[in-house]
């Protein structure tokens, strides 16, 4: 398969997906590896895991320079590194906790003792998408290891670069190597490994959730899909304007908004609009390109050049509607790169593709509202429901708006805080996913069977009694 430079528009590089034969061979190894692995104990497989940390941190700068191509940035390709290492280090220290097995007696029957045993699936398979090729290739990754699963990771075929150089780390930490893989490939690879393991995870488009999740139920394995999002921003007319637009601006636009939690709709009290655009305005046109200089500049390239048509095509439409962009607009061609301005947008409404389609770039449509009830329907009337972010005066009046947006996790007066911080269990609404939290403890405990162990230690009872 050949792949794109996103800051050079040019071929520059290729890998040849494993054949089926190969690929399934590589599964049974993996699969032949696990009762060790899983038998060891979670301090083994903390301990492991600590040393792969350390190898990661030793090894940053080949894999945050392929993440670099990859990618088209180098400051959040290191930010990735670093916070997949500081999540590695953060799972080790709660996974021990995690993972107990206290008994109980039953109220019900005084003399039943109850247990349990936590029983690792063997094989967990991991797709991740282009966006953030290694932190969610990992995200899933280790919580899975450290249950005990062995795991094969899928990355996509966009961003395949940074896949040798994760591979040689992996390999320098020889028991993980023997339970843990990583393999380059393309859509049929994808397909092939749903049918090869026990559980699947997928993060990445609605339209590609949809197929891995008919194919793990024909398969009757459990999918854990985190998918698409069109997230909301509310700001009532109480809150701190500045405050606000810092935090819309930074949330939107970061990696280009190329991030699945990136606000792509935001409604503003009518009381305030004006003034509220005019600033989101000014500081949107002070954001700059990271080109020529890749370690300048706040905004990078579209990694997928097919996602740069969809922004474009999503400007075009609100324009034909009635909208009117007041900074930024349409992708342009630097150095062979497709770059895509921090964007405002107002006049906008739901007719328009861009506040009811996932549009994936730095793009903010602006619209009023003149009642918190207008403003929950409107933040509501969208078919995903992955996170939001609401602004006031207090977070108790941001809090009572927040509680009847139908998503998995909302922000208070700050924005994108789910990608802060694993610990917060939450679920997706909608089309934003299914399947256990990736968050809180449930990140780690969904990779279980949870087998129940029911000890009489009474008298039987007799088939006459």
């Amino acid at each position: 398969m050949q792949v794109r430079n996103p800051r050079t528009g040019q071929i520059d590089y290729e890998f040849t997906p494993p054949a089926a034969s190969e690929l399934d061979a590589r599964c049974r190894e993996l699969r032949l590896a696990q009762p060790a692995w899983r038998d060891a104990g979670v301090d083994s497989r903390c301990a492991t895991l600590r040393r792969f940390a350390d190898v990661l941190e030793a090894r940053r700068d080949d894999i945050v320079a392929a993440l670099a191509v990859d990618t088209g940035r180098t400051k959040i390709a290191m930010g990735e590194l670093l916070s997949v290492v500081r999540n590695l280090r953060r799972w080790c220290e709660r996974a021990p906790a995690i993972i107990s097995t206290a008994e109980f007696q039953s109220q019900a029957m005084p003399t039943l003792q109850i247990g349990h045993q936590l029983v690792p699936y063997p094989l967990v398979g991991v797709i991740s998408p282009w966006n953030f090729p290694l932190a969610l290739s990992l995200i899933d990754t280790v919580p899975a290891l450290l249950a005990g699963c062995a795991v094969i990771v899928k990355p996509s075929e966009v961003t395949p670069r940074f896949v040798p150089p994760l591979r040689a780390a992996i390999g320098a930490v020889p028991e993980l190597a023997r339970v843990f893989d990583v393999v380059a490939g393309d859509r049929a690879t994808g397909a092939r490994l749903v049918a090869a393991v026990d559980a699947i995870c997928f993060t990445g488009s609605v339209a590609t959730g949809r197929k891995v999740a008919v194919a793990a139920a024909e398969h009757f394995i459990p999918a854990f899909l985190e998918l698409g999002g069109k997230d909301p921003a509310i700001v009532l007319a109480s809150a701190d304007i500045d405050r606000a637009t810092d935090a819309i601006l930074r949330v939107s636009a970061v990696a280009s908004g190329q991030v699945c939690l990136a606000l792509e709709r935001v409604y503003v009290d009518a009381a305030i609009h004006d003034r509220f655009v005019d600033l989101l305005v000014r500081k949107a046109e002070r954001t700059r390109f990271n080109y020529p200089d890749i370690d300048d500049g706040e905004i990078g390239p579209i990694i997928f050049d097919r996602q740069a048509d969809i922004i474009d095509e999503h400007l075009d439409d609100a324009v034909a509607r009635g909208a009117v962009i007041r900074c930024g607009g349409k992708s342009r061609v630097l150095g062979g790169g497709r770059y895509v301005p921090a964007t405002v947008v107002t006049h906008v409404d739901h007719r328009m593709k861009l506040m009811t389609e996932e549009t994936f770039g730095p793009i903010m449509p602006v619209m009023p509202f003149a009642t918190t009830e207008e403003a929950v329907a409107l933040a509501n009337d969208t078919v995903y429901g992955l996170s939001g972010a609401v602004f006031a005066a207090t977070l108790a009046e941001a809090r009572a708006v927040a509680e009847r947006i139908d998503a998995g996790g909302m922000s208070l007066n700050d924005a994108g805080l789910t990608r802060e911080t694993y610990e917060a269990e939450k679920n997706s609404f909608g089309l934003s996913g299914c399947g256990g939290s990736r968050h809180g403890e449930a990140g780690l405990l969904r990779f279980f069977r949870r087998k129940a162990l029911l000890a009489q230690t009474g008298v039987p009872a007799a088939i006459s009694g």
